[in-house]
């Protein structure tokens, strides 16, 4: 058997109208997909996350079988002697051997490692490599290029603003951003009164089909030991569960979206979120689709401008900046460490067994659903691990394998970038670093807490406020240069003028490193 074409679709490439169909023969080209315990272990990755990726792997693989084309699949199975030392290189290589393509067709991956990976292969093997531009996304590699090439230093609303000019988003007949402003900001960071959250209804709720419990199976069986659990599992797999999620999100949360992006509450991960994240990435739903959406929620009056636009900074600021970040700046990107961290990650990071009611809330989302809106990510578990000094790479890694909705290009520039800061500012121009006061204001986590965030020493210092003037102070030379944090560091200087007073507050700060850092 020969192919014209053999066209790789990878696990976050779930497109039906992909430009690797583009110009595809059914009679003449193979579809190639793979599930490979390389990219399941090389990171420690949730259970969730790997029921994820191969259940949607499968059906949308089935969904291309009923359109006609061959599909060449390899499946994991229970037994790891099947596939023992298979990665997505050497399968690639046996099947150009045994389909003799003239050429491999691809999608842009979302991982620098799995391009090159690819291109190897098809270097090694003398075929041609046809990678073709990811129509999913709304700002091409290159127009991002040139976008940054034309500024001296440019911030992500530079770009968002010049995404909705472009895209015409949320304009009116004029040209000018509907509402009168760009951006909602300072509308979209309230917190809950002591009532907490009205009532929601529940999330839609996908049921395992056969095939997802078949998945199910091999994960509890071959990876037994990954963190976290198939029970419960309920994610978005199919086009049309995503498309579902969609609606409810725009009818249930959206409205109150904006208001409280930014709020956390006790048992729950979601809140006023949309949970899209997944269906996202994994390319089930298309951003043009989310972002349609809102703007006729807005239109028909059924959603506030303040979330709407939030909504859609998210997808059409952030996320495409993050991608157009990423691509500008890799390999390089991932070694970046302007704060020289080098601490290993506690051991609460994987099991949440820790007397911070704040994190262990954290956690208890992430081991159970895989998930948690980005302030838990960024100002609870990035923040700790920045304060602490871990490792920003390692800390990627963590969030790689525990968020279902991780994918390398949205993945690195978040966690090292934004959270870490390891990257001196490209990503966001100061570190994000805040006292216990933050989640104190934004959670009533503190009330139940046996730490205090008004208490810097003591046995009932709250570990984020003294790690944070430690934070300061150990990176006091360099952060004094950033002119955003002129006002930390101020603070920082009256608290140094009481030395015995500041001498105990990093002595309190060093406690909870040596505790958890060994």
């Amino acid at each position: 058997m020969s192919a014209r074409s053999l066209i790789v679709i990878l696990g976050d490439q779930l497109q039906e109208d992909s430009a690797a169909f583009d110009g595809a023969d059914p009679s003449r080209d193979v579809l190639w997909m793979a599930e490979t315990a390389e990219e399941a272990t090389s990171v420690w990755s949730h259970k969730i996350r790997l029921v994820l990726f191969f259940s949607a792997m499968r059906h949308f693989a089935e969904s291309l079988r009923k359109r006609g084309f061959p599909v060449r699949y390899h499946a994991l199975t229970a037994n790891p002697e099947d596939d023992a030392g298979f990665g997505f290189s050497d399968l690639l290589a046996k099947d150009v051997i045994s389909l003799r393509p003239e050429r491999i067709v691809m999608v842009q991956p979302g991982d620098a490692r799995v391009l090159e990976s690819f291109r190897k292969v098809a270097r090694s093997m003398s075929v041609p490599l046809d990678i073709r531009e990811d129509g999913h996304f709304l700002c091409r590699i290159d127009q991002f290029r040139d976008f940054a090439a034309e500024r001296r230093s440019f911030r992500m609303e530079h770009f968002y603003r010049h995404m909705r000019r472009m895209l015409q988003v949320l304009l009116d007949d004029t040209g000018k951003p509907a509402g009168g402003t760009w951006n909602y900001d300072a509308e979209n960071r309230k917190s809950f009164g002591p009532g907490g959250p009205r009532p929601l209804p529940p999330l839609p709720s996908f049921a395992p089909d056969t095939m997802t419990r078949q998945v199910m199976h091999l994960v509890e069986t071959r990876f037994a030991h990954h963190p976290g659990t198939t029970n419960g599992f309920s994610l978005p797999v199919t086009p049309s569960q995503a498309r579902t999620l969609l609606d409810h999100f725009i009818e249930h949360r959206l409205p109150l979206f904006g208001t409280y992006q930014d709020a956390m509450w006790s048992g729950e991960s979601t809140l006023y979120h949309s949970r899209l994240s997944t269906s996202l990435n994994l390319k089930l739903v298309s951003p043009k689709e989310c972002i349609a959406a809102a703007v006729e929620a807005y239109r028909q009056g059924q959603a506030p401008i303040h979330s709407v636009e939030g909504f859609i900074r998210q997808i059409l600021g952030w996320r495409e900046y993050v991608r157009g970040i990423y691509w500008l700046h890799m390999p390089e990107y991932q070694d970046r460490n302007t704060l020289g961290h080098d601490a290993p990650l506690p051991r609460f990071f994987w099991d949440g067994r820790t007397e911070m009611v704040c994190f262990r809330e954290t956690m208890t989302h992430v081991l159970r659903e895989a998930y948690t809106h980005h302030i838990h990510r960024l100002m609870i578990a990035g923040l700790l691990a920045q304060l602490l000094g871990v490792r920003p790479y390692a800390f990627h890694q963590w969030h790689m394998a525990m968020y279902a909705d991780a994918v390398d290009w949205v993945s690195l520039p978040n966690t090292l970038g934004m959270s870490q800061y390891a990257d001196g500012g490209t990503v966001g121009s100061k570190p994000y670093c805040a006292t216990g006061r933050y989640i104190q204001k934004q959670s009533p986590f503190c009330r139940t807490c046996p730490y205090d965030p008004a208490q810097s020493t003591g046995s009932r210092a709250c570990p984020f406020t003294a790690l944070y003037w430690h934070f300061l102070h150990r990176h006091r030379k360099l952060l004094e240069k950033n002119p955003r944090m002129g006002f930390q560091m101020r603070n920082l200087q009256r608290k140094m003028e009481n030395a015995r007073s500041f001498g105990e507050i990093l002595q309190t700060a060093e406690s909870y490193r040596e505790k958890w850092l060994g």
